[in-house]
């Protein structure tokens, strides 16, 4: 079953794709201010502490950049007029899964393909 990508569809998910932009800059640029960089001095307890704190915002800080790029990724493809097209099967994703996750890259198919490839590879 293939549905074709309406300009309406474009449209809710270019407004999507915007919201879900600024809420990351928002938490990323609170989460930068939230951190407190300590010394790593004082006994392993605390620097183990101050290890696990840097960790974790480090690894939510790369997660938020990630997000930043896929979204970038598909207001880009939405200038350029590829957006909702399959990367994988060149086929049109499905209407739902682009309001759904609008930065998709792959329809159900498409990244079921892949799934299974990187499976047969993971070997």
């Amino acid at each position: 079953m293939k549905s074709q990508i309406t300009e309406t569809i474009v449209t809710e998910c270019r407004k999507k794709l915007l919201v879900s932009k600024a809420e990351i800059l928002n938490r990323f640029r609170t989460a930068q201010r939230e951190f407190v960089h300590t010394e790593k001095s004082g006994d392993e307890g605390d620097v183990s502490v101050a290890h696990i704190a840097e960790h974790s915002f480090l690894v939510s800080q790369e997660r938020m950049r990630n997000q930043l790029a896929e979204i970038e990724m598909a207001l880009a493809r939405i200038e350029q007029g590829t957006f909702g097209v399959c990367e994988e099967t060149e086929e049109p994703i499905e209407a739902d899964r682009l309001l759904a996750i609008p930065w998709t890259r792959l329809s159900i198919e498409g990244a079921e393909m892949r799934e299974a490839v990187g499976r047969k590879y993971a070997r």
